[in-house]
């Protein structure tokens, strides 16, 4: 281990500390990169000068501080002998030069790697650099990302240039290399947005605390607050909506659903639905967590959306199977009472009532007395002498 507090400033020092500071590493790790690049020029030049080396022997690179002079050791009987070849010179020197940039830039893109690896799980800003196939090469600075294909939103177009932001999703390994991974498909995207967007979501004030979204279509968001005086709600919207259309902006006019989170279920339920209006619990079974809703025939398609779209995520942010059906219409019973009363009247009309049976009776004995008395007048008249 070379003491870099020992090195004097001369021209290797310098270009090594340049080095170092220009790619922002560690000037330890230039040191073993330049080693390792002189070990394995040496290892080249034997064999292309035909003679054999024991790779399991021991050798080590001594370097000058001051110089930059390197000398090759080997270990023999436990004494380390000078191996250096004569002329271990342009060859040698092309080869550790090759090897000494591949290994700064490994080192610079692990400096790079960790600086990323404190950032999973954030928000970032990127660049679009160029597309690859199915993959989008996104540009975040000093360091590229990768957009694979089921991370980008299905209705999204991009081009060349484009600035966009992005959730930093992981650091993925892949065949001894390690991929910066971002995303816009992804339901975190939206909760950072409004974080960003909506200071009491960043200092806690608000929480998010369920999210379900079928990105480039639609989100729904459930927030909630236990401090006395803040409007979950209200403050994701912001007056007159400029926070949620901020959001939305920025989701390519994705459609964003802000709703209040409740642990009374009958009630998140009916706020999951919106913007159908009127939701009616008709059965619910928590075991099992179906759930059959009742919505007025008008709202019935805004309750279900395109293609299942709002009733589908309002099962998946309350974490239940949920059936809309129509009310039944009151109009309809009303015209079957009307009809009923209608045919009572009808019947009534047709048919006298006791009443009306026993006074016709009378009336019908009065008028035959009256008309038996008519006729004895009559007789009586007849009979009388002229």
């Amino acid at each position: 281990m070379i003491d870099l507090k020992k090195i004097p400033k001369t021209e290797f020092a310098s270009a090594v500390a340049q080095i170092a500071g220009e790619r922002n590493i560690d000037i330890q790790v230039v040191i073993d990169s330049v080693q390792s690049a002189i070990l394995a020029a040496f290892k080249r030049d034997a064999r292309e000068r035909e003679e054999e080396i024991d790779e399991e022997a021991e050798y080590r690179v001594l370097l000058d501080p001051e110089t930059g002079e390197t000398k090759i050791l080997h270990m023999v009987d436990e004494k380390e002998v000078d191996v250096t070849p004569p002329g271990f010179g342009r060859i040698a020197a092309q080869t550790a030069k090759q090897v000494i940039l591949q290994k700064i830039r490994e080192a610079e893109k692990e400096v790079l790697i960790s600086q990323f690896k404190n950032r999973v799980g954030t928000l970032v800003t990127g660049v679009v650099l160029r597309i690859e196939g199915p993959q989008v090469v996104v540009s975040l600075g000093k360091a590229e990302a990768v957009m694979p294909k089921e991370e980008r939103v299905r209705n999204e177009h991009y081009h060349s240039s484009q600035r966009l932001a992005f959730y930093l999703k992981e650091i993925r390994e892949e065949e001894e290399n390690k991929v910066i991974i971002v995303s816009r498909a992804a339901p975190e995207l939206v909760v950072e947005l409004f974080r960003r967007e909506v200071p009491e979501v960043s200092s806690g004030a608000v929480e998010v605390r369920r999210i379900a979204r079928r990105s480039g279509e639609r989100t729904k968001i459930a927030v909630f607050s236990n401090r006395p005086g803040i409007d979950p709600v209200g403050s994701c919207v912001g007056q007159k909506g400029v926070r949620v259309q901020a959001v939305i902006r920025e989701l390519n006019d994705e459609k964003v659903d802000v709703i209040p989170f409740s642990e009374n279920l009958n009630q998140f339920i009916r706020s999951a639905l919106s913007p159908a209006d009127d939701v009616e619990i008709a059965e619910i079974d928590k075991e099992t967590r179906r759930v059959v809703v009742a919505v007025a025939n008008d709202q019935l398609a805004m309750a279900i959306g395109d293609g299942g779209e709002n009733v589908g995520l309002a099962g998946e942010i309350t974490d239940c199977e949920i059936k809309v059906v129509g009310k039944k219409e009151p109009v309809e019973k009303e015209k079957v009472d009307k009809e009923k009363v209608s045919k009572k009247e009808k019947e009534s009309r047709e048919k006298p009532s006791e009443k009306e049976k026993v006074d016709n009776k009378k009336v019908s004995k009065k008028e035959k007395k009256a008309k038996k008395d008519t006729v004895g007048k009559e007789e009586d008249n007849s009979s009388d002498p002229v």
